[in-house]
């Protein structure tokens, strides 16, 4: 995966008072507001997304371009769950998908999404986390 632009839908946005959150940003640019064709569920405290072919379908979030991809990616892999340290499934995986800026623009993006059954979990038909 060699994108450097990464699409975040849940605890990684800005107004979450998360840590990684603000690791995020101190090391990115905001692009703006975009959305990528999945579909939402809430795991926990937190959302899982996985992708669709439903063109109607899509999960809003904010697309960040990474200045430092190495070590960004690393820090939130570990966030993730996704690193070599964690046991197989995991929770997330990272994927490269297009998402798109609301002005239409198509962008190659770096995105975690949800790696387990997603039966039994409520869907977020906004496909936003955060209102």
């Amino acid at each position: 995966m060699s994108s450097t632009y990464l699409f975040v839908y849940g605890t990684l946005l800005k107004d979450t008072g998360n840590d990684m959150a603000h690791f995020l940003h101190a090391h990115s640019q905001c692009l703006g507001d975009g959305y990528f064709h999945g579909k939402l569920y809430k795991v926990s405290w937190y959302p899982g997304a996985v992708l669709s072919e439903n063109t109607s379908e899509k999960v809003h979030g904010k697309i960040f371009k990474i200045q430092d991809v190495d070590t960004v990616f690393k820090v939130l892999d570990d966030y993730e769950g996704t690193g070599t340290n964690y046991p197989e499934p995991h929770l997330f995986k990272k994927e490269e998908v297009t998402a798109y800026l609301e002005d239409g623009t198509a962008i190659a993006t770096i995105v975690y999404l949800y790696n387990l059954e997603v039966n039994g979990l409520e869907r977020i038909a906004s496909g936003k986390f955060f209102s």
